[in-house]
């Protein structure tokens, strides 16, 4: 019985900071490959690059931002609502005593969830009228 509290403990404090972990540990693991790589280059008296260390990250398009937008609205719109549904449905099951039920627990995060879907869906069609003539620009010089 003294055990219980593991599992959240393992789940809410351990899990997180194994994935922390992990993740710095690869990245540090990749920036020791570039500076091996940079080294060998510099002993070999070759050009150096100077955005070498820098991420080759792709610039994105405002149509390409708009559409993570979207999928962004998508995904925690239905989260909300699976997680409101559910909390509901579940407390009307146990009873609904408010403060004390796990129905309260999935109500209230599906509640923001939702909240903050709607407000992406809002910022993506808002963005999409306003940026009409800049995507279709953009599209012009890719063409």
């Amino acid at each position: 019985m003294g055990f219980q509290f593991l599992i959240p403990i393992g789940i809410c404090v351990v899990l997180p900071v194994m994935i922390v972990w992990l993740v710095m540990r690869g990245r540090q693991h990749e920036m020791d490959k570039k500076t091996e790589v940079m080294l060998k280059a510099i002993e070999a008296g070759a050009k150096i690059d100077a955005d070498f260390f820098r991420g080759h990250q792709e610039a994105l398009t405002i149509k390409e931002r708009l559409l993570k937008r979207l999928t962004s609205a998508c995904v925690t719109s239905l989260l909300g609502l699976f997680m409101l549904v559910g909390g509901v449905l579940f407390g009307e099951g146990m009873g609904w005593d408010i403060l004390d039920g796990p129905g309260f627990i999935l109500a209230v995060p599906g509640g923001v969830l939702l909240a903050i879907g709607i407000a992406l869906f809002i910022v993506y069609f808002v963005g999409k009228k306003m940026l009409a003539k800049e995507i279709e620009a953009e599209e012009r010089n890719i063409k």
